[in-house]
């Protein structure tokens, strides 16, 4: 129960203390005043005065402020890491700040751009981060007006997954097993070429229509195949050392060129020049335009040259061999501009990338192995990933920087790789054979695959252009085996 004396001060005080022990005095400044509470003794007190009065008064054991007029932005939490997931706290503290202090105060600026009133920046924060302008909770993000963003909590996206088994097979009999040779290509007008012993069929891929284009006859053979850019027309090159070309759509001839003296086997088109590369070491320039049969020679391969590929923006042309040489041209030299020799074994796999200009991608025999990428400005190596096995073909995707390559000796494997990282997206396996032929559909999703057990395999093994969701098993063709003739 309470004592006399302290009912009638009005004062709670601890047990062992009289008012005798506390008091208050008063001290005047310049521009303010200050108020010190001082204890002398715990047995000795002076009278306990106020600035404005000098009564008593009546005073209780709590006091309650009002929020409105408190500071209580001036006041800092203990600086710990809080328990809660990882990106949680941020949104979480403005949220409660915005329900104790008033919307004003749930969307203020960053440390230093606010006003005097602004609560401080370790305001109900348990870690002061420095909000970047690219931040999820940036100001012009996380605003009064704009809301909270649920892409704080958004968990990262899953790798993409590629189907490990064809979803279309076609049997492809006569299909040559044969390093040297190039007897696939897909049009942009969605038509497959083949070349099959003295025939070339074309596979229309929106309805599965065969069309036998030509047969060359018993004394020659198909060797390489080729589509314009436009996809209307194909080259076709012999075994005989001839390069024809046919209009596609009329399955009609349009010209015969001369000029190799022995097969060839790899052709490469640009906006308007066609490259040919023969077993006789040359690369050949025809001009359709004009009535020779060819309109340069480009001299540089000691063996049969077996890749060839233009850049994207008609500059350059890489060729590759089997003296183990890629050599890059430009459109009017007759000497090649660079000699890369790093490879040790023929050179067929050559691809320029769609994503970045210079940048060329090639692959080595089965004594090398391996993947090299070059920046022909300075003819520097920027990569070289071994493989294991030997390197058939490479492709780019049009749709996303990652690249495909085809395998033989010894695991006949398909590969899809992420670049830069050349981390591997996915290996496919499938082929018996070596996995000598490669094509991309226009579209940039699908993949055909050729070996010498003489079947044809479809692979969805990127994302389209517009939306980069995981790739379905599913696609214009449905699961089974046909003929292409």
């Amino acid at each position: 129960m309470d004592s006399p004396q302290r009912r009638k001060s009005g004062l709670n005080l601890p047990a062992g203390m009289n008012e005798t022990s506390l008091r208050l005095e008063t001290f005047s400044g310049s521009s303010s005043s200050f108020r010190t509470v001082s204890i002398s003794s715990p047995r000795m007190i002076s009278s306990l005065t106020s600035p404005s009065s000098s009564k008593s008064s009546t005073c209780s054991d709590r006091f309650i402020p009002c929020r409105s007029s408190s500071r209580l932005h001036t006041f800092g939490l203990i600086d710990k890491e809080s328990p809660a997931k990882e990106g949680g706290n941020e949104t979480y503290s403005r949220i409660l700040r915005s329900e104790l202090f008033g919307s004003d105060f749930g969307s203020f600026s960053p440390a230093g751009q606010g006003s005097p009133m602004s609560p401080n920046k370790n305001m109900l924060r348990f870690k002061t981060e420095h909000s970047g302008p690219n931040s999820p909770y940036s100001p012009s993000i996380l605003g009064q007006d704009s809301g909270f963003s649920n892409e704080a909590s958004t968990p990262p996206k899953p790798p993409r997954k590629v189907p490990k088994t064809p979803h279309k097979v076609l049997d492809a009999p006569s299909l040559q097993d044969d390093f040297y040779l190039n007897l696939v290509d897909w049009s942009s007008q969605n038509v497959l070429a083949v070349g099959l012993g003295t025939c070339v069929y074309l596979w229309t891929a929106s309805n599965s229509k065969v069309t036998k284009l030509c047969d060359l006859g018993p004394n020659d053979s198909v060797c390489g195949v080729q589509w314009t850019r436009e996809g209307s027309y194909i080259s076709i090159g012999t075994n005989l050392g001839q390069v024809q070309v046919w209009d596609g759509t009329q399955c009609k001839r349009v010209r015969t060129m001369g000029g190799h003296q022995t097969r060839t086997g790899v052709l490469a088109w640009n906006s308007r020049i066609l490259s040919s590369g023969s077993r006789d070491r040359n690369i050949l320039q025809h001009d359709l335009r004009v009535s020779s049969d060819y309109v340069s020679k480009l001299v540089g391969h000691k063996s049969e040259v077996c890749g060839l590929k233009w850049s994207h923006d008609d500059r350059e042309l890489a060729s590759g061999g089997n003296d183990n040489q890629l050599l890059v041209w430009n459109q009017h030299s007759q000497q090649p501009i660079l000699k890369l020799t790093e490879h040790t074994a023929a050179v067929k796999a050559i691809a320029w990338s769609p994503h970045q200009s210079n940048l060329l991608a090639s692959g080595g025999g089965t004594a090398d192995r391996c993947i090299r990428f070059w920046n022909t400005t300075n003819g520097h190596q920027l990569n070289s990933i071994d493989t294991g096995s030997q390197v058939c073909n490479l492709s780019w995707s049009k749709n996303v920087n990652e690249l495909v390559s085809t395998h033989g000796y010894s695991q006949n494997q398909i590969m899809v790789w992420k670049y830069p990282s050349m981390a591997k997206v996915a290996t496919l396996t499938g082929h018996s054979l070596r996995v000598l032929y490669l094509a991309m559909s226009p579209d940039g999703q699908t993949i055909v695959t050729g070996a010498g057990d003489e079947t044809l395999r479809f692979w969805n093994v990127f994302p389209s252009v517009k939306t980069p969701t995981p790739v379905k098993d599913t696609g214009l063709w449905s699961l089974g085996r046909t003929y292409i003739r």
